[in-house]
């Protein structure tokens, strides 16, 4: 399984948009790859269409996203009509990769061993990868096949590793786009003071190392 900070593989696939090479594929921006257990299964449908629906706010944030699963291309294109008609979408707009022998779910530690196909086989458990435009890996969460992921919560991550990968601040928990950020430990007290709506907070310890400001333009 990739690691954070490490190069993510550039690996070559099958996809329901023909033959890719990941690292071309992806350009010069942001990815997501995202794993689920199988195709038309309930659940999958879900994550599936809620991801076609929010499309546009991926590529608002320069995000290309790539599904896969264990089940070959025209599985895969036949399922998208079952997806567009019960999310009731016009389009899907973007690809799955076809993973019909599990090797890039074992490469990516994806399976799930708990899931078990007809056959016996692992399931792909659903898995998130985010990856920057340096190709490397900058997020990873790992799901059961029975829980559908909250990819608004996705979308929110999206914000802040692009924020936070180009300005000195962090996000504390639960932050949203346009709230407050907490500028980074190894920024000198002289230039926090810099930041705009820079504030701490007064805790016991008396120590100022929460310290507060505007998020970043």
């Amino acid at each position: 399984m990739p690691n954070l900070g490490q190069i993510f593989p550039n690996f070559e696939a099958d996809t329901t948009e023909g033959p890719i090479k990941f690292h071309d594929w992806l350009g010069d921006g942001w990815g997501i790859l995202f794993s689920h257990p199988a195709d038309f299964t309930p659940v999958c449908t879900t994550e599936l269409g809620t991801v076609a629906k929010l499309v546009p706010e991926f590529q608002k944030r320069n995000v290309k996203v790539i599904a896969i699963s264990c089940d070959p291309v025209d599985s895969h294109k036949t399922w998208i009509k079952d997806i567009e008609s019960y999310g009731k979408l016009s389009s899907f707009g973007y690809p799955i990769i076809a993973d019909k022998n599990r090797e890039l779910a074992v490469q990516f530690g994806m399976l799930d061993p708990e899931e078990k196909d007809k056959a016996g086989l692992p399931l792909t458990a659903r898995a998130v990868f985010i990856i920057g435009p340096d190709k490397k890996l900058k997020l990873s969460l790992l799901y059961p096949a029975t829980t559908g992921r909250n990819f608004d919560e996705i979308l929110r991550v999206v914000d802040s590793l692009q924020l936070t990968a180009y300005k000195k601040v962090a996000t504390p928990a639960n932050w949203k786009n346009g709230e407050k950020c907490m500028i980074l430990p190894s920024v000198s007290k002289e230039d926090a003071e810099k930041f705009p709506g820079y504030e701490t907070a007064d805790v016991p310890s008396g120590k100022k190392y929460i310290r507060l400001a505007d998020q970043p333009k």
